[in-house]
């Protein structure tokens, strides 16, 4: 059947070479058929997989992230592609510029979304303003804090950790002697800590960065259209976040902005960023923050992300929500494992029975908690009460394993 296929096609390009009745036919057909015995000599079948169409269940996804994404989102994912470099493009990519500063509450400039997950986001923030050699502050109070640490740790920063135990709180008056301390370039801290269910406090951190002349990174991932967060009010100089967890779009795009300060710092380097792709010289041409007259290629977004994020950040302008401060993350719920129950024997019972998605701890907070996320579009109490029926069958139904 292989050998079939290639021939015809090289068939029919004979026939077109042929119909030309040119010099080109004569010359055409000792190749033709050279390619067509080449072709022919392809050994490996296509695989079985490839040729049945794609089937995606439908399923409640009430984890951590990624998070249902609305119709609305769909459908604009769905329309034509059009070229990254097109005005139409730029435009919506200045749509989305602007989607963005409104929801971290900013007014800077430099705004762009990452063409890439939120680790795109947390490794543009650390590769630009950290260079080899220099101190680094992390908050360590589950996996995203360990994350920036090994992070920056890679690309020959001198890292320093401030750890708790899953879920801990940092005071301001320890993250000021640490900062006293180590004289970091930079401190990280973790705004939504998915892992643990934990929302921390911002309000004055960044003040005591400005003192110490310390720039504040600040992760919203899990957090950002969830809990409040004023990057500019808070004096936050690096903030950003994921498309796909409150915000309701599909993995792949992660909003960041810097302020001013932080500018001043990526931009007087003595060395070049480790990465180019996340290297913020090309990325704020990409995004027509450099104030320069061209935008010039440097990568090929994924536009039809684009798209679904400017769709969600459009969304969450027309929302309008009380603001509430509290320690727990109210996008992700963290519930002690229930005595006697292996936890992964409930998540698997729930996925089965009720197509639904919970998930376990991550990082150290593993063997710990389970996880229910509810977050923009799933966030409604009927969605909440199919999570609380879903735990209850399978607390009623699971053998408990454990003494």
């Amino acid at each position: 059947m292989q050998r079939a296929l290639f021939s015809r096609s090289a068939l029919l390009a004979q026939q077109a070479a042929a119909a030309l009745d040119s010099p080109l036919a004569s010359r055409s057909a000792p190749l033709l058929q050279r390619l067509d015995r080449s072709m022919s000599s392809v050994t490996i079948p296509p695989p079985a997989c490839m040729l049945r169409p794609l089937e995606a269940p439908l399923r409640y996804l009430f984890g951590p992230g990624p998070s249902n994404v609305p119709p609305r989102i769909l459908a604009v994912g769905a329309k034509p592609i059009i070229g990254h470099l097109h005005p139409e493009m730029y435009e919506i990519m200045n749509d989305i510029k602007r989607g963005i500063q409104y929801a971290f509450q900013t007014e800077n400039n430099m705004t762009i979304s990452m063409s890439g997950s939120g680790h795109a986001a947390m490794e543009c923030a650390v590769f630009n303003t950290v260079e080899p050699g220099e101190s680094v502050l992390v908050a360590v109070n589950g996996i995203w804090g360990e994350r920036v640490a090994e992070i920056a740790e890679r690309m020959g920063a001198n890292v320093h950790r401030m750890v708790k135990t899953p879920g801990g709180y940092f005071s301001n008056k320890e993250i000021e002697q640490a900062v006293e301390k180590h004289k970091p370039v930079l401190f990280f801290l973790t705004h939504g800590e998915s892992s643990a269910g934990l929302c921390h406090p911002v309000d004055g951190i960044g003040d005591i960065c400005r003192k110490h002349n310390c720039l504040f990174l600040v992760d919203t991932v899990a957090s950002l259209g969830a809990a409040p967060i004023f990057m500019d009010k808070q004096n936050i100089d690096i903030l950003y976040t994921g498309s796909q967890k409150a915000l309701n779009a599909p993995p792949g795009t992660a909003p960041i902005s810097f302020n001013e300060r932080a500018c001043h710092k990526m931009f007087n380097r003595k060395t070049k960023p480790v990465s180019y792709l996340f290297d913020m010289t090309h990325l704020s041409n990409y995004w027509g923050c450099d104030g320069k007259p061209a935008r010039l290629y440097h990568h090929t977004g994924p536009v039809s992300g684009f798209f679904a994020l400017r769709e969600s950040l459009a969304i969450l302008a027309e929302r309008v929500k009380e603001h509430f401060t509290t320690l727990w993350l109210p996008s992700v719920t963290t519930i002690a494992i229930p005595d006697g129950y292996e936890w992964r024997e409930l998540l698997a019972y729930i996925m089965k029975h009720h197509q639904m998605e919970m998930t376990g701890g991550l990082g150290p907070s593993i063997g710990m908690v389970m996880r229910i996320g509810l977050m923009g579009y799933n966030c409604e109490k009927t969605n909440a009460d199919m999570a609380l029926n879903a735990l209850a069958d399978a607390l009623k139904n699971c053998k408990k394993s454990k003494a």
